[in-house]
């Protein structure tokens, strides 16, 4: 095995975000830094980030809100905020050339909403601290001795430095190189690692219903959540959000956010839903909407009128599941109790979870060291006193909506400014 010449100060194993940042960080401390990429490309999540826009951040002013969207890990996190805020988010990256919009549900974007955009200015960013960057470098092994990591292998190639950042990701978006080797190297290094499992991610349902309406996005939709244990059915949660249907159940932001409590559920016994398309009106209301339709349509056909009572793009699915509402009668001839079905199915439509989808297609995994191993202080493993962990290797669980990317930003700050 060969050993470069060249001694680094800091060698980063991973060219994530948070990687990436600790690079660029540490490069900027005027330290000798390498990243190990074993893609052919760094930031290969990062560019399909946010569906190719890039949710940046979330620009909740307040800390402790802030902090709380993270759960469990709020309190070890106040110490790494305090370093490199979501505040200080939006000056880096408009020091980088790069300012950012805030839009609906205090989601910050590049102002140009182009993920390759951030990726270029993090490009930038490590150009300027003259970072070294190796791709097609996949790292084979970790080496050890006592509580110090003393080089990485590449190949035959042995590389060494004096801190390490282990900053390759968890198991979410596998087509980007996350296959998890991060939680095999803390394995085998000792630490505990919580097993993953996908957290922001779509929902499995059985109607077919569902799946009929697939690429068919609703914005303001309330979804109640319900749990069957033996013979009890209980009300779980809500939430009020935009829905997305898919070929294999449901997507978008207001279910993203929800899997979590859901995977939950489905452990407790069956789950099944409803969907509130008329969250901010109540039935007498909606029903009065419906009469005020059908009185302006009396001779029209049922199903020439529908479109103004249920939201766009649903008429089939909700004839589906109304059997005894024929579109072919004349308005005027509907029953009140065939209206009354109508009003009740608008506020709860029937679904049946089934399940999680899998980490092909989940946004984010949660899994990795529980932080009672780690110095959050500074990114610092508690068994070697050389190694700094960040991102996705951490086991915290988090919402879309910016709080994934701005993790990896603070977690590779402050580890880039202490390896």
């Amino acid at each position: 095995m060969t050993t470069l010449d060249k001694q680094y100060d800091v060698i980063v194993i991973g060219g994530g975000p948070s990687g990436i940042m600790a690079a660029g960080r540490a490069g900027e401390l005027g330290k000798r830094v390498l990243v190990l990429e074993k893609n052919a490309q760094l930031g290969e999540k990062l560019k399909i980030s946010g569906g190719g826009r890039c949710n940046i951040t979330n620009a909740e002013e307040d800390t402790r809100l802030f902090l709380k969207h993270y759960k469990s890990a709020e309190q070890f996190l106040y110490s790494a905020f305090s370093q490199f805020s979501n505040k200080d988010t939006f000056t880096f990256f408009e020091n980088l050339g790069l300012p950012l919009v805030v839009q609906a549900r205090k989601r910050a974007f590049p102002h140009t909403e182009k993920s390759i955009d951030v990726f270029r200015a993090m490009e930038r960013y490590m150009a300027k601290g003259k970072v070294t960057i190796m791709t097609n470098s996949e790292v084979s092994r970790i080496h050890h001795e006592d509580n110090r990591i003393t080089g990485v292998s590449v190949g035959k190639t042995l590389y060494t430095a004096t801190s390490y950042v282990l900053a390759t990701g968890g198991l979410s978006h596998q087509e980007t190189g996350s296959t998890g080797d991060g939680f095999n190297w803390l394995k085998a290094l000792g630490h505990t690692v919580a097993d993953p499992t996908p957290t922001i991610v779509p929902l499995a349902v059985k109607e077919p219903w569902v799946k009929s309406l697939s690429g068919t996005s609703l914005s303001f939709m309330k979804i109640t959540f319900f749990v069957e244990e033996g013979k009890q059915k209980k009300k779980a949660f809500s939430k009020t959000g935009k829905l997305l249907f898919t070929h294999f159940g449901l997507s978008g932001p207001l279910i993203l956010n929800s899997a979590g409590e859901v995977a939950d559920l489905l452990h407790a016994g069956k789950v099944t839903a409803t969907i509130d398309a008329y969250p901010d009106t109540d039935h007498g209301a909606l029903e009065q909407k419906i009469i005020s339709v059908f009185d302006a349509n009396k001779n029209k056909l049922l199903k020439n009128v529908m479109d103004e009572i249920v939201p766009h793009g649903t008429i089939e699915a909700v004839f589906s599941l109304l059997p005894n509402l024929d579109r072919e009668l004349k308005v005027h001839s509907v029953t009140k109790e065939q209206r009354k079905e109508l009003v009740n199915m608008l506020k709860a439509l029937p679904l049946t979870i089934t399940g999680l989808m899998g980490f092909d297609r989940a946004v984010v995994a949660d899994g990795g060291i529980p932080l009672t191993e780690m110095d959050m202080k500074t990114m610092r493993s508690k068994l070697f006193t050389n190694l700094y962990i960040t991102g996705d290797l951490l086991h915290i669980t988090r919402p879309s909506g910016g709080f994934s990317l701005q993790l990896c930003w603070t977690t590779g700050y402050v580890a880039g400014s202490n390896a």
